[in-house]
């Protein structure tokens, strides 16, 4: 019995190691891990006692294995894990109606808390928006990141830790929105949400909500059609 013990102690010690190197960012998610040879040589451990704490990672969806092809990062912590399995049985519609919420309370908060060098990561990032939707030179994954950075700079600038790591862990699904936004006609949205910067730089939390409801009703408009139709 005490044997048992200390080999799942052993195997729990391994695992925390793994997930240290996950959460910290060392390995990448969408990266491929070490070796498994490799990974009993650097942390002096069996191989079942490596494999036991790979499967509790994979149990929990921080990793995924792939026959033949090896071992994945899939998410950076088990809270990102978790939603983005439970994301994964939710429509566009529901994910933007989710953003929709964060982005509001994001930007309220933001208009209170934000520091000038907030405002100049939200101006950096909307330059960058703006460079890559330029002209014929375009680059949309180029304006993807970005978007996706200027999006996380408006929550980072709400102060709540909370929040900007529930919007971190929803990060895969939120991206649908920034991919469609760009063939909305009609649409009084400009790269790099100038409206919504104005108005966190003016502390203006009502203009910013006004901004937010307004690109999130453009992006849900097509999405709301289908499911009234459906």
């Amino acid at each position: 019995m005490f044997e048992k013990l200390e080999k799942q102690t052993l195997s729990g010690r391994v695992y925390a190691q793994l997930e240290a190197l996950i959460t910290g960012g060392e390995w990448d998610i969408g990266s491929r891990i070490p070796r498994e040879a490799d990974l009993m040589e650097s942390l002096g451990v069996s191989r079942n006692t490596l494999r036991e704490a790979i499967r509790g990672l994979v149990q929990v969806g921080l990793l995924e294995t792939r026959q033949g092809d090896g071992t994945f990062v899939t998410a950076n912590s088990e809270l990102s894990a978790i939603l983005h399995k439970r994301m994964r049985r939710s429509s566009v519609l529901e994910a933007l109606e989710v953003q929709h919420a964060l982005d509001r309370e994001a930007a309220a908060l933001a208009c209170r808390r934000r520091t000038d060098e907030d405002l100049e990561r939200l101006d950096r990032f909307a330059a960058q928006c703006r460079e890559a939707m330029n002209g014929e030179a375009e680059d949309p994954d180029a304006f993807k990141q970005a978007d996706w950075n200027l999006h996380r700079a408006v929550v980072a600038a709400s102060g709540n830790v909370l929040l900007a790591d529930l919007y971190e862990s929803l990060f895969e699904k939120l991206q649908i929105s920034i991919t469609v936004n760009r063939g909305i006609a009609g649409s009084r949205y400009e790269v790099g949400h100038p409206e919504l910067i104005a108005a966190i730089r003016e502390r203006d939390a009502e203009r910013a909500a006004r901004a937010v409801d307004d690109y999130i009703a453009r992006f849900k408009a097509p999405h709301e059609q289908e499911h009234s139709e459906a």
